[in-house]
């Protein structure tokens, strides 16, 4: 793998220690540049319990150095209606199925582990934890001898060729570069929890992403630190401004009961420690990513709804392909900084649009499709190849594009 010359080794800065933040810090790492993480909290977290990857950012992450050995369970996925019916199967290459398991589809895991793997991969000293930036002030773009400064909350500064914003959906980046944008309200909520209980039947390596008249009740085989277990959740129309519900385990129970077998069962032997919500939201799209010296990865860039199931997994990727696009090239050179995050980001942003749409759209057509057309709804996704062709066949194609774009 070729690197910048000794004399021509660049600074960057990447805000925000998630999956999008690691995995640039170690592409640009690869690519002979100095990095450095700046995480605001006193620890990389993760933010989340349930985790699902396709292909393409675990083949990424084995590029970037990170131990995927038996990370994750592969699984065939299917959608089906409530009483288990199948609507669509999630298609794959045999080559792919090959490389990645059974289905070439979802990898199920837990996000405490993906976080693990990552930060053991990180070189010494990369990621500095309790750095809250405030400002960000980026010189003249047209000077060459220019940089990005931050100004962090304790009065210190850092200077930097290049800044990364990797900071999620409330990006300061962002809001520097191109000014604030309303997030967007899908007006769903999604209650999910993971167990470890041996002793419920269900079919093994398998994703179901199951629908009834008004709720998703899915679940996925997982592995988690050598274990198999299982994730489950469901997933509802909310009201965003309404408090949680109180319960959330008794109120997964009661959308779960409407599923078969094992949705109900997994969800009653799990702990209640083991369960969270969140709201579902993303953010107005950008033409562009790059301004200057700075640009922006994973939901900085592109925030998107649990329905894509790619949120995490195109983080990782944007990080991937940021460090190989400033791979030989001179940081001190602004035109050719400006040049190598262009050529990052135009070819992400039709992939990453596709799937944030995409995964409004679908949430939108199961949650908020008037009661009255919901059974020509569903009779149509049981009897007609509507839901195979947009999501079974579609959408994996999409995905083995990127996964032939990974490569070194």
């Amino acid at each position: 793998m070729s690197s910048p010359d000794p004399a021509r080794r660049g600074r960057v800065a990447v805000l925000g220690g998630g999956p999008a933040g690691m995995a640039t810090a170690l592409s640009v790492h690869q690519a002979g540049h100095d990095v450095v993480i700046f995480e605001r909290y006193r620890e990389a977290r993760p933010a989340g319990n349930v985790l699902n990857l396709w292909p393409p950012p675990l083949k990424a992450l084995r590029l970037l150095g990170v131990d995927t050995d038996d990370l994750g369970a592969p699984c065939r996925s299917q959608f089906r209606n409530s009483r288990g019916r199948v609507r669509a199967d999630i298609k794959s290459d045999p080559e792919i199925e090959a490389q990645y398991g059974i289905g070439g589809g979802f990898i199920g895991l837990l996000r405490p582990e993906l976080y693990e793997r990552m930060l053991a991969a990180l070189p010494p000293g990369v990621l500095r934890t309790d750095q809250a930036v405030e400002r960000i002030e980026q010189d003249d773009p047209a000077r060459n001898d220019g940089a990005v400064t931050l100004h962090f909350a304790d009065g210190t500064t850092h200077e930097t060729d290049v800044l990364v914003g990797a900071d999620g959906i409330d990006s300061l980046v962002r809001r520097t570069l191109w000014g604030d944008t309303p997030k967007r309200e899908h007006r769903l909520h999604v209650i999910a929890g993971f167990t470890f209980a041996d002793d419920v039947a269900t079919e093994s390596n398998t994703c179901v992403i199951g629908h009834g008249r008004e709720v998703q009740g899915s679940w996925t085989s997982i592995r988690y630190r050598g274990r198999a277990g299982h994730q489950w959740w469901v997933l509802e129309a909310t009201d965003p401004d309404a408090p949680a519900p109180a319960d959330l385990l008794a109120r997964a129970r009661e959308l779960g009961r409407e599923f078969v077998d094992p949705l109900p069962s997994l969800i009653e032997h799990t702990e209640p420690a083991d369960v969270q919500r969140w709201v579902l939201r993303d953010r107005g799209y950008l033409d562009r990513w790059s301004q200057g010296r700075a640009t922006l990865v994973g939901d900085a860039a592109h925030a998107t709804s649990p329905y894509a199931a790619y949120g995490a997994g195109m983080a990782i990727e944007d990080g991937f392909f940021v460090g190989r696009a400033l791979r030989g090239v001179d940081l001190t050179d602004a035109a050719a900084v400006a040049r190598a995050l262009a050529a990052y980001e135009e070819p992400r942003r039709d992939h990453t649009a596709f799937q944030v749409r995409m995964a409004y759209m679908n949430g939108q057509m199961f949650h908020h499709t008037p009661r009255v057309l919901q059974p020509l709804r569903d009779l149509v996704f049981d009897h007609t190849p509507f839901l195979q062709k947009v999501v079974g066949d579609t959408n994996p194609a999409e995905i083995n594009k990127q996964l032939a774009l990974i490569t070194d």
